[in-house]
Parts: structure tokens; sequence; C-alpha cells
């Protein structure tokens, strides 16, 4: 089974390409992934590879900086460098990118979380009024 699963920031904008002939997206860049048990804050630095419409979402909405959750596979790939020595490139191919910070900061995002949790809320109170004979329990009472 290979299966991998990455939490981590962008170290730079993704750059799109296309590739020639049949012109398919495809989207490279490096996450930053936090080491677990790290004192100093260390990171391993991870290559990633989105194809499709995925690849064109993941440039066009992320950026340097931003939360990316991703999951796919490890590929290890090689090929001939321009001086003659053979290069060995491992990389994820990304299957699944999932957008975990949005907006200029990480502010913003939490600003947009609680607004549409207190919208909903506020929609569900309205759709769920109690008739007037339904008492209501105080949770102190409650023996857990």
């Amino acid at each position: 089974m290979n299966r991998v699963v990455l939490i981590g920031r962008l170290t730079k904008d993704p750059e799109l390409r296309f590739t020639p002939g049949n012109g398919t997206a495809v989207t490279t860049f490096t996450l930053a992934v936090n080491r677990r048990f790290s004192q100093s804050g260390e990171a391993d630095f991870i290559p990633i590879v989105v194809w499709g419409k995925q690849a064109e979402s993941t440039a066009n909405y992320m950026s340097k900086g931003k939360l990316v959750g991703v999951g796919g596979r490890i590929q290890t790939r090689n090929y001939e460098a321009k001086d003659g020595t053979r290069r060995y490139v491992t990389e994820v191919i990304a299957d699944e990118v999932q957008f975990l910070e949005w907006g200029n900061n990480k502010q913003s995002m939490n600003n947009d979380f609680q607004q549409n949790f207190q919208q909903n809320k506020n929609e569900f109170n309205q759709d769920n009024q109690y008739d007037e004979e339904v008492t209501p329990i105080d949770d102190g009472d409650i023996p857990f």
C-alpha cells in the first residue's frame, strides 16, 4: 500500500504548467511539514505534484504560507541531467488537496468560520422553535 497524508504550509506560490500536446494542467509546489517531536521546530520539505482540475484550483487559490492538506502516493523517478549524471527525484503525486486556510490571513478564516457558525445556529433556532409546553432542564442537574 502506498498512501501519504500530509498537512503543511506552502513554501512558495504553486507553479502551474500545461503538458505539451494534450495540455493537461500540472501544478508543483513544496510543502513544509513540521516534524512531530522536534524541539527546535524542524520541518521536512516535500515536493508535491497535482494534475488536472485540482492542479488549476490549487494554483489559482493557494499561495505561499497557506495551510494545505494533501493526500496521494509517493513516487520515485529518475532522469539524465544535462551533465550526463543520473538524477533521482522522490515526490508525492497528490490525488486530493484540501485548502485548510483561505483569505489573506488566519484571522480572516477564523472570522469567516465564526460568522457562518452563528448564522447556521440562528437559522437552526428559527426552524426549531419549541412548543410552550416544553420545560427547559437545567444542565447543572445532569450527573454527567
